[in-house]
C-alpha cells in the first residue's frame, strides 16, 4: 500500500538518514520526500512510502516516534503516484473535458491532495461532489475571502476555497491524516487560479446549474 507520512524533525545532518533507516527496518520503501517547511532548526517533511499490507500504520508511527526529536504528524493512505506531475496531467484533461471540466476537477482533487473527497456548492446547496463525499456535505456557514484550511468539529480537516467568478465554493476534505499544511493550501490556490482561467470552466458550470 502507498502511504504518506508527515513528520517534524531536527533540521540537521543525519536526521533524515535516521528516519530512512527506521522506515527501511519496518519494511517501508521510500519513493518520494517533499520538504514542506524549514526554519528555526526544524523541518517538516512529507514522505511517500510503499509499505507491505501486513505492516500496520500504527507500527510505522511508533517506530518513527522512537527517534529522538521526531514528531509524527500523520500517517495516511495516498493515491498520488510519486515521481509524477499530477497537476499537469489533470489540467490537460480539464482543457479537453468540455462541459465536464468542473466535475473532472472535483473528482481529481482528492487524489492530488491525498484527501477523502471534494465538493462544490452554490447558494442553493451542493452542485457536485466526488464519490466518497458524505450525503450531507458539511459546508461552512461563511465563505472565506481566500482558500483557508480548518479543522471542523469531529476532526475533519478541510480547505474551503471561494470561486468568485462562478459564484461557487469548493470544499476539500481529509479525515485520515493531518490538517492541511499551508503549502497544500497554496498549491490548491494555484490550481484553482489556472482552472478559473480556462475557457471550458464557465461552460461546465453552466451545464451543472441547468441539471
Amino acid at each position: 500500500m502507498l502511504l504518506r507520512v508527515r513528520i517534524a524533525l531536527p533540521d540537521r545532518p543525519g536526521s533524515l538518514a535516521e528516519v530512512t533507516r527506521v522506515l527501511g527496518t519496518a519494511g517501508a520503501d521510500i519513493t518520494q520526500v517533499t520538504v514542506l517547511d524549514r526554519g528555526a532548526g526544524q523541518a517538516v517533511d512529507d514522505i511517500t512510502v510503499f509499505c507491505p499490507e501486513d505492516v500496520p500504520k500504527d507500527a510505522l508511527r511508533k517506530s518513527l516516534e522512537g527517534i529522538d526529536g521526531v514528531a509524527v504528524q500523520g500517517v495516511w493512505t495516498t493515491r498520488e503516484a510519486p515521481g509524477t506531475y499530477p497537476e499537469l496531467e489533470i489540467l490537460k484533461y480539464i482543457t479537453t473535458a468540455g462541459d465536464r471540466a468542473l466535475t473532472t476537477l472535483v473528482d481529481s482533487l482528492p487524489v492530488l491532495f491525498s484527501a477523502d473527497w471534494a465538493a462544490t456548492a452554490a447558494e442553493h446547496g451542493v452542485l457536485y461532489a466526488s464519490w466518497r463525499a458524505p450525503q450531507k456535505v458539511p459546508l461552512p456557514e461563511t465563505v472565506p475571502p481566500r482558500p483557508t484550511a480548518a479543522t471542523l468539529d469531529g476532526g475533519l480537516h478541510v480547505i474551503h476555497a471561494p470561486l468568485p467568478p462562478l459564484a461557487l465554493t469548493l470544499l476539500l476534505a481529509r479525515s485520515d491524516g493531518p490538517a492541511f499544511h499551508r503549502i497544500e493550501v497554496h498549491r490548491l490556490t494555484r490550481i484553482l487560479e489556472i482552472f478559473l482561467s480556462l475557457p471550458a470552466t464557465e461552460r461546465s458550470v453552466a451545464r451543472q446549474l441547468r441539471k
